[in-house]
């Protein structure tokens, strides 16, 4: 079994208030959960209004599976043209580490 994770740290555009924040990270959230069927959720900045981490994992039995969902959410992530990728850190574990 293969665990993948990635984190983005993305730079939001127009937004000047937490709750226009909101705005543009739930659909994020949701357009990944739904596009890639990804575990995925706000997991740092959240109290800065232009600045978001946005963690997605992946399970799998192939390794190279894992890295192909993972590489696609990260063109996902950098095209959308509301916010611009920062950063992207990922992680690969097998269940035999």
């Amino acid at each position: 079994m293969w665990i993948g994770f990635i984190e983005f740290d993305v730079l939001l555009g127009d937004v000047h208030s937490l709750k226009g924040k909101r705005s543009v990270v739930r659909p994020l959230v949701s357009d990944l959960r739904r596009k890639f069927e990804l575990s995925v959720a706000e997991v740092g900045h959240q109290d800065l209004h232009r600045r978001a981490v946005v963690g997605a994992g992946v399970v799998g039995g192939d390794r190279q599976h894992v890295v192909d969902v993972l590489d696609r959410v990260e063109r996902y992530v950098a095209a959308r043209p509301e916010m611009e990728l920062l950063s992207a850190r990922r992680r690969l574990l097998s269940s035999e580490d």
